[in-house]
């Protein structure tokens, strides 16, 4: 292990160089030297508190409905939530459920002795991807039992390399690790790590709260309706990036019986600036419009955050975006409204993503030409359309319950 910590110090010191000029690294060091003043001023001596534990939001989402369910049914506990990532943190930071909200330290002993000495939970629950040894093996020799959540295992990860022996051993220190699928839990029993459920995806379930939470938006709703007035279909465009961006527009742009909601993943004006300059059809920017004036626009620009879960809802084909890029962002918040979810091509990695496109609910796409047959395919056939939005929300509810599994497993 001490590589590891080498490798953890090595990390630490990094941030802490390049924080002057880097946005992220600054909010991190800036949090880091919070999180014992929160803790001492917050954490009460006498309560019993459950730990979990998120990298970022996109964990944290799938953690969320099992915090909500631990609140519901143990009103007696506190919830401590913890982020590694500033983008994470400064979501959820208010987040109304958790009675205390920081960030993790760096994971050098002396920093988990410090943390734990101030918390003292009765359970620590992480989230998917989070295997930090010092703070495990610390939990788990103070009697402290250690659960993982929605986790997904590779054989490209260092449990199932020769020399990831003291990282094979960590594992077995968790009381449970709840895996999303059945390929997680063969490649840990094939290294002896039999501590392991089949639980799956938290977000199915989180999906479909969601889905009964949405927004009503007289905006998005009366373009919707002049849409559908005019016997046009609605391509929502969500968490796109320029390279997204470059393979929509061609088409949006020459096909004048398909309206487009578009909701960038980056909302600046230089990436604002840069859609409104692709668009040769009449547009407007959500943060303009009133209802009245959605007659005459084909496209509605959505300029602000914490919207597009709702928006899906208004549309008959969704495209989400990154598939150009590292990767797909969240095909399951469009797909819960029984629509059909088009992506780019690197999405090999989500496992959503793969299995909506198995059922018939998901579809990924090369380039423009590819793009442009599919679409064409989509606006034509109404029957090939209807048929792809069934397969999208099959998957989703097939696919959930996760959270009794999880919290059966949990014993709370």
């Amino acid at each position: 292990m001490f590589f590891y910590n080498f490798a953890i110090y090595l990390y630490a010191f990094i941030v802490r160089i390049i924080s002057p000029f880097h946005k992220k690294a600054r909010k991190m060091i800036v949090g880091h030297k919070q999180t014992y003043k929160i803790l001492k001023e917050k954490v009460d001596p006498t309560a019993k508190y459950i730990w979990f534990h998120a990298a970022s939001s996109g964990e944290f989402e799938q953690g969320r409905p099992i915090i909500e369910e631990v609140k519901r049914n143990n009103p007696e506990y506190k919830i401590l939530l913890t982020f590694f990532s500033p983008s994470g943190y400064e979501m959820r930071k208010n987040y109304p459920l958790a009675d205390i909200v920081c960030y993790l330290p760096f994971d050098k002993r002396r920093n988990v002795k410090k943390f734990l000495k101030l918390v003292k939970p009765e359970t620590a629950i992480f989230i998917k991807y989070e295997f930090w040894y010092n703070f495990v093996n610390t939990l788990h020799k103070q009697g402290i039992p250690i659960y993982m959540v929605s986790a997904i295992f590779r054989s490209s990860q260092i449990f199932f390399k020769w020399y990831g022996m003291d990282m094979r051993k960590l594992l077995k220190k968790y009381e449970c690790i709840c895996v999303q699928d059945t390929n997680s839990a063969e490649l840990l029993r094939n290294i002896k790590v039999t501590n392991v459920e089949v639980c799956g995806d938290t977000r199915f379930d989180r999906v479909l709260d969601i889905k009964r939470q949405a927004k009503h938006l007289n905006i998005v709703e009366a373009f919707a309706k002049k849409a559908s007035a005019e016997g046009e279909k609605i391509l929502v465009t969500g968490s796109s990036w320029p390279k997204d961006e470059d393979v929509i527009m061609p088409y949006f742009n020459m096909t004048t019986d398909l309206k487009m909601i578009i909701a960038p993943h980056e909302i600046n004006e230089a990436h604002l600036k840069y859609i409104e300059s692709n668009l040769q059809r009449p547009y407007i920017r959500y943060s303009n419009a009133i209802p009245e004036m959605m007659a005459d626009y084909d496209c509605l620009i959505i300029d602000c955050m914490g919207l597009l879960s709702s928006v899906y809802r208004y549309g008959q084909i969704v495209y989400v975006g990154g598939g150009f890029g590292v990767g797909i962002h969240n095909v399951l918040e469009a797909a819960v409204y029984g629509i059909p979810v088009i992506f780019g091509p690197n999405f090999k990695k989500f496992r959503e993503a793969q299995g909506l496109r198995e059922q018939g609910g998901g579809y990924s796409i090369a380039d423009n030409q590819s793009f442009r047959g599919l679409m064409d395919e989509f606006i034509q056939y109404d029957e090939t359309l209807n048929a792809a939005g069934k397969h999208a929300a099959d998957y989703v509810r097939s696919n959930s319950g996760v959270v009794d599994r999880v919290m059966n497993v949990l014993k709370l």
